[in-house]
């Protein structure tokens, strides 16, 4: 990177510069190798999905970093933190994502049930563009059953709706209208892949004490709601 580059925003595990008016890079800060997650994007580009564009590192980069194209707008949880966005329509907005992505071929897998899986799916991961909602941070994508990944995003909307935080009560809206959005099959798979999603979430390193202890009350806010 250089001089002119600055730091845009840091998340858990990585950190944004803005290389120029149309490009960021994004480093994690463990030196994690992003090239499968960049090749993810580019596959879900080709096929129309909306991801950031995303280009090759730059030669000589000290680690193997995601280069992407810039978006303007708040995320998902941002606007609706602001009102201009209810919680209902932020749970259609995933769920609407979710049944898209799962639509496509998976990239690897020869599997005919396997699709590309997001499996952290939530309002601080969308992007709310002029052209539309755009879905990042694709460092935890797997290909396998879609009903994992809408257990993933039930469970983490569940944390939220029990952690007692201002937006709480907002979380429980979006995941009841998440589920109730969903196909009937895909939630009888969501429930049955819930105590896996519990399992990843607990076993991430990112998560705070509280976070953990919020699981267990957030998978059973889950199957409450999943009737």
């Amino acid at each position: 990177m250089g001089m002119t580059d600055r730091l845009l925003g840091s998340g858990r595990t990585a950190d944004v510069f803005a290389l120029d008016d149309t490009w960021v890079l994004r480093r994690y800060r463990d030196g994690t190798d992003a090239t499968e997650e960049t090749a993810v994007m580019a596959y879900l580009s080709e096929h129309g999905y909306p991801v950031p564009p995303v280009r090759p590192a730059a030669p000589g980069s000290p680690h193997t970093d995601l280069v992407m194209g810039r978006l303007t707008g708040p995320t998902m949880a941002e606007a609706a933190m602001r009102g201009v966005l209810t919680p209902e329509e932020a749970a259609v907005i995933l769920a609407r994502l979710l049944q898209t992505l799962h639509a496509l071929p998976a990239r690897s897998s020869t599997s005919p049930a396997d699709r590309v899986l997001h499996l952290d799916l939530h309002p601080e991961n969308v992007i709310l563009t002029p052209e539309g909602p755009v879905v990042i941070d694709w460092s935890t994508t797997e290909e396998g059953p879609p009903g994992l990944d809408w257990a993933m995003s039930a469970l983490i909307l569940a944390e939220v709706a029990v952690s007692g935080r201002p937006e709480a009560a907002g979380s429980r809206v979006a995941l009841a209208t998440l589920l109730t959005d969903a196909a009937v099959d895909v939630r009888a798979t969501a429930k049955h892949h819930l105590a896996e999603a519990r399992a990843r979430r607990a076993a991430n390193p990112t998560l705070g004490e509280d976070e953990v202890r919020w699981l267990e009350a957030a998978g059973e806010l889950v199957l409450e709601l999943h009737q």
